[in-house]
């Protein structure tokens, strides 16, 4: 099961990059593989992405989430098999380290073909700068949730 670890530091405080996170569907803004994502409860997410030319959608659980700390999540049905979890960590006053890991079953040819060749990492890496160039230019957070869901 390939696994993708990446990080980034962010010039925005802790809150304000968590806050963002929680905004699931907008998503689309700077993940660049998401085509679209839906919240209808609390800990459900749906998802279509298109990674190449393949278009999967899935169903992912929230199974862990703290203020200004993590979020986690289970794919729990569709056409891709995943895990992983978000964590944040508070730099300094205005400055912030998110760091992703996912890990992931890959499916076909081409899925496996672009994890032995590190297309995961990179795409990761890239949703991650566009993340940082969204969240440093607005600010602020499209809006939040700060419940928790414990695991």
């Amino acid at each position: 099961m390939p696994q993708v670890i990446e990080t980034i530091d962010v010039d925005v405080p802790v809150s304000v990059a968590y806050n963002q996170w929680t905004q699931f569907e907008e998503f689309p803004r700077f993940l660049d593989e998401v085509v679209s994502l839906t919240q209808p409860s609390d800990t459900l997410t749906l998802w279509k992405v298109k990674v190449g030319p393949v278009e999967r959608e899935f169903e992912a659980t929230i199974t862990e989430q703290h203020p200004d700390e993590r979020v986690a999540w289970n794919s729990t049905g569709g056409e891709v098999d995943h895990a992983g979890v978000v964590t944040f960590h508070k730099l300094a006053e205005d400055k912030s380290r998110v760091t992703v890991q996912i890990d992931w079953e890959a499916t076909g040819l081409l899925e496996k073909l672009g994890g032995a060749l590190g297309a995961d990492n990179h795409a990761i890496k890239k949703d991650l700068a566009n993340f940082k160039k969204y969240i440093e230019a607005q600010g602020t957070a499209d809006g939040a949730w700060r419940g928790d869901v414990q695991a």
